[in-house]
């Protein structure tokens, strides 16, 4: 940890533009080779073991497949390149996938580097605003933590949206925090900082907006100028949001919707209904119609709801904790720090401005997922991982040009000293895995306490071992999940961070053995072809013939997904409830669903399916059609040909109607209907036309098994 410059503290109201010229400019030599170091680690980081997790969830990997075939698909996030329905997100987040795919060919490193880029890229980004402000020293510590937050190791390695989403929320952050600094470009950088915000909607709709009200609120209070120019600013920037988000939503709405795909996730046909019914309004108050009994609104007990406990300890929980928590309580701790040090700054100290954009940012997002009732996964907690980072980096920075201080050394004592209790007691939930660890990082963190209570004051080169005992013990705990995090490989529509049984037993809030929680049981199955589309095998290692022997990262096509709890499966749901067997369908018999009944991940695609499905391929439309999206792209993943996707993501969007799919049938468009293996109705999302759509199909055409597949050959009735 280094003074940015010799320069008096924020505090006491220095020039802040010669600081920053001067803390530039006397950079010490190793600063440039450490932050290249940094990234350099944090690439190496993410890429180590990435081909485990295959195609990770295949129902966003099969909309990249699809738009890399079709720019059609390509600009709305079509599941399929026919175009029959979307995925229930915008697009942008596929984009990068999608172009990667059309340029290098379909497979995991293909679909998931870019999103290793893209935590390569927030790193880079938290260093250089924390830096610009509070040194280089500051700016690593900010970077270290963001790449060793396990939450962010594994979502930087997934195809998720919020790997894009957490990138552009960090770009729009440090637009506003150089727009703070004034000077002729300041309204270029806020204006920056709204199309960063705009293109975040097309990545993960409303989420983007979380931290919108406190960004606005600090750049009107702290911006330099009068009031009237602030607010001008803000006018600029809100209609550079709107035109970078509208261009797309308004294009999707005027488009007509017989020449379009359905708009998968709503119920009308409508990415405004998206955007404000499940994607939007219904994530807050749990009225998600469309999801797993959606529409119900929040359920549970006191401090509850369908899709997990709610309230202020939810981040801090036996599921959650592990993931974002390590240094949730130091972030809190050294905000409070900083504010107190700058609270007699003048107002448009850029210091204390930089306490309150991103300690602004990490209350609002917290809040919100600390008490939304709506649907709520872990992964969601990388939002909050760039604002942990940087109040990590900026107070320590600050308490440290303190340190001679009692207050300012025993905040650093405090801190380590909570950081090492907390660290101590998330691991004591995984008490079998490196139980040593546990006691070293408390006893360490106790000791850097210590050390930074007395030596900081007394003598530097102390102080700066005792600092970089506590930085150690607190980073351990992480770094030891992050490391079993990319040894891990992750697929479906529900994974976690960190070793197996990090999480609480059971249901939503926790993991089945090697299963739920989006990661194989190790030797487990390699699948009946052993080998994962895209040129990997079945266990994710080395060569196999149907026999996962690292980790069994085979849950994409050919290989076995995990058993467990579907996107959108509430709290409390029995495991295995929605479990597919033959024939539980109205007269349509299962055997093609990838985990719970093809919910969680990709159908099995076995040689023989695959080979009927591409027989003839070219005559039609569609290949096949089955009830989820996720079957569908397991189908489509396997054979790079459009499936249709009946109902979207949970089989309960009303796309096809049971019209429209005769009609497609009675023209030749699809070949096959595959039977999911789900449950009765349409989809576990509520009854509907799916559930006719499989009656007409069992009543009129004849089954055969094709491998452990049910199919319906739509050209052959009865």
């Amino acid at each position: 940890m280094t003074t940015p410059n010799p320069a008096a503290p924020a505090a006491r109201g220095s020039d802040r533009l010669a600081r920053l010229r001067r803390g530039r400019a006397e950079d010490a030599p190793w600063v440039r080779p450490a932050f290249l170091g940094l990234l350099a680690a944090t690439g190496l980081l993410y890429l180590w073991n990435l081909s485990a997790s295959g195609y990770a969830n295949s129902f966003y990997s099969a909309a990249v497949q699809a738009g890399s075939e079709s720019w059609k698909a390509f600009f709305f996030g079509s599941l399929d390149a026919a175009n029959a329905i979307t995925v229930d997100k915008p697009p942008a987040a596929l984009w990068p996938m999608a172009l990667s795919v059309r340029l290098f060919g379909l497979g995991s490193w293909q679909i998931l580097v870019p999103e290793v880029l893209m935590g390569v890229a927030s790193v880079g980004v938290l260093y250089a605003a924390v830096r610009r402000r509070f040194g280089a020293g500051a700016g690593l510590i900010a970077g270290l933590v963001l790449a060793l937050t396990p939450v962010a190791a594994l979502m930087f390695r997934f195809n998720n949206p919020d790997a894009l989403l957490a990138l552009l929320m960090t770009v729009a952050a440090y637009g506003v925090l150089r727009a703070l600094e004034g000077g002729p470009g300041a309204v270029k950088w806020l204006v920056g900082a709204g199309v960063a915000f705009g293109f975040a909607f097309l990545a993960k709709t409303l989420q983007a907006f979380l931290i919108l009200p406190p960004l606005a609120l600090v750049y009107a209070v702290c911006a330099p100028g009068g009031l009237g120019r602030r607010i001008r600013d803000l006018a600029l920037a809100g209609l550079a949001l709107l035109v970078s988000a509208g261009w797309w939503v308004a294009l999707v709405e005027l488009w007509p919707a017989s020449s379009r795909p359905y708009v998968g996730g709503s119920q009308n046909n409508s990415f405004l209904e998206l955007t404000f019914g499940y994607n939007g309004l219904g994530r807050i108050n749990g009225n998600e119609t469309g999801s797993v009994g959606g529409g119900g609104g929040p359920g549970g007990g006191a401090g509850g709801g369908r899709w997990g406990e709610t309230g202020i300890g939810r981040m801090f929980n036996d599921a959650v904790g592990g993931q974002i928590s390590w240094l949730l309580p130091a972030a809190l701790l050294l905000l409070v720090a900083g504010l107190v040090v700058t609270r007699r700054a003048p107002r448009t100290d850029t210091a204390r401005a930089a306490f309150l954009v991103w300690g602004g940012a990490l209350l609002i997002t917290l809040a919100v997922f600390s008490f939304m009732a709506g649907i709520f996964h872990e992964y969601y907690t990388i939002a909050l991982a760039p604002y942990v980072a940087a109040l990590v980096g900026m107070g320590a920075s600050v308490l440290w040009e303190e340190r001679t201080r009692f207050a300012a050394s025993a905040a650093l004592a405090v801190t380590a000293a909570v950081t090492a209790w907390w660290a101590w007691t998330l691991l004591g939930r995984t008490p079998d895995w490196l139980p040593w660890l546990r006691w070293t990082v408390l006893v360490a963190g106790a000791v850097a306490a210590l050390g930074l209570l007395v030596a900081g004051r007394v003598d530097r080169r102390l102080g700066l071992a005792a600092a970089g005992l506590g930085l150690a013990a607190g980073l351990a705990g992480p770094f030891a999940y992050t490391l079993a995090t990319v040894d891990t490989g992750h697929q479906g529509s529900i994974v976690t961070a960190g070793p197996s049984g990090g999480r609480g037993p059971g249901g939503f809030g926790g993991r089945m053995p090697g299963g739920f929680g989006g990661r194989m049981p190790e030797g487990g199955q390699g699948g009946q072809d052993g080998q994962m589309p895209g040129g990997f095998d079945g266990q994710g290692q080395g060569q196999s013939q149907g026999q996962g022997q690292g980790q069994g990262q085979s849950q994409v096509p050919g290989g076995t997904p995990p058993q467990g709890t579907p996107q959108g499966m509430p709290q409390g749901a029995p495991q295995g409830g929605f479990q597919g067997s033959r024939g539980e369908r109205p007269g349509v018999g299962g055997g093609g669903g990838g985990g719970m009944g093809g919910l969680l991940n990709g159908a099995n695609v076995g040689a023989e399916a695959k080979a009927a499905l591409l027989k003839d391929a070219g005559s039609y439309t569609w290949v096949a059609a089955t009830v989820g999206a996720q079957n569908a792209a397991g189908y489509q993943l396997a054979t790079e040909k459009p499936v249709m996707a009946i109902g979207g993501f949970n089989g309960s969007d009303p796309s096809p109607t049971l019209a429209q799919f005769k009609q497609y049938v009675a023209e030749g468009k699809v070949h096959y209907f595959i039977g999911s293996g789900e449950g009765n109705g349409g989809g576990p999302g509520g009854p509907g036309g799916n559930s006719e759509i499989s009656t007409w199909v069992a009543a009129t055409f004849e089954k055969t098994t094709v491998g452990s597949a049910t199919f319906y050959d739509l050209t052959k009735e009865k």
